[in-house]
């Protein structure tokens, strides 16, 4: 197998390894931040709400997901790569597929903790548009809200 990620529609069967793609990412790159519901629930959700329910990718490499794209409607719902992947343009050609998917434009929300993802967006060409203090986001922590138009 190619150790360069393959980026394709997600299929059901990859819904555990997106939640634990997931789960990985979120845990190292916000650690500070209480996630809203465990392990479990999160995988529960991959598998029934996420992937039958969104346009979902997925980046494999080696048979394992390594990153994760999740569309709805005009909202860039979820990016995530597995931490031995950032840094290696993965991060890249996921945005890149959601501007071609989503070529009207697309908005996002980030966690205000999340520095390297603000970073990440605006060199990609969003824009912030709104500070939140978190009182409406699951995990009640203050985020910030970018778009993208082109």
């Amino acid at each position: 197998m190619s150790a360069e990620p393959v980026i394709r529609r997600a299929i059901d069967s990859d819904a555990a390894d997106m939640a634990d793609t997931w789960l990985r990412s979120f845990k190292t790159a916000l650690p500070n931040v209480r996630l809203a519901h465990g392990d479990n629930e999160v995988r529960d959700w991959f598998s029934s709400v996420v992937v039958p329910r969104h346009e979902t990718w997925v980046a494999t490499a080696v048979g394992s997901v390594v990153g994760l794209l999740v569309l709805d409607g005009g909202e860039l719902e979820q990016l995530y790569l597995d931490p031995s992947w950032r840094g290696r343009g993965l991060g890249d050609r996921l945005v890149v597929l959601a501007k071609q998917r989503r070529p009207d434009g697309l908005g996002l929300w980030t966690f205000q903790a999340n520095g390297p993802a603000q970073r990440f967006y605006k060199r990609h060409g969003f824009i912030e548009v709104q500070r939140t203090d978190g009182l409406r986001n699951e995990e009640r922590e203050p985020d910030v809200r970018y778009v993208w138009r082109p």
